[in-house]
């Protein structure tokens, strides 16, 4: 059994920064890439970044120069730091991995959410 934890959400003014973190906890045998997605009232879920196993990097274009994507192997977690945060980043965001498990099996994990509200 998978799951994650996620944290580091919140409000913040227009500039600021945020970085939201995701532990994976469970059954794991190997993570294969990970990632963050967002969802905004009224608009479909879109990708922000995603980092691989062997740490090739994509960005949206939205956010490139101002959000920066990691991972730490070692801790099963993925984080995305979040700088110069604008009104439209406003959105839960969602923390994503291809993860096997100690059967065998290769599934695709959503976090639980966590909501990014920027506003002055």
């Amino acid at each position: 059994q998978v799951q994650f934890v996620e944290s580091g959400g919140g409000l913040v003014r227009p500039g600021g920064s945020l970085r939201l973190s995701c532990a994976t906890l469970g059954s794991i045998l190997s993570i294969y890439a990970m990632g963050w997605y967002r969802q905004a009232p009224g608009k479909q879920r879109e990708l922000v970044a995603a980092v691989s196993s062997g740490g090739t990097i994509n960005y949206a274009d939205s956010v490139k120069g101002r959000f920066t994507i990691s991972r730490d192997n070692a801790k099963n977690t993925v984080y995305l730091q979040m700088d110069n945060l604008k009104p439209e980043d406003t959105a839960v965001y969602y923390c994503n991995a291809d993860i096997k498990d100690y059967s065998g099996s290769i599934g695709n994990y959503w976090g639980q959410g966590t909501q990014v509200t920027v506003s002055s």
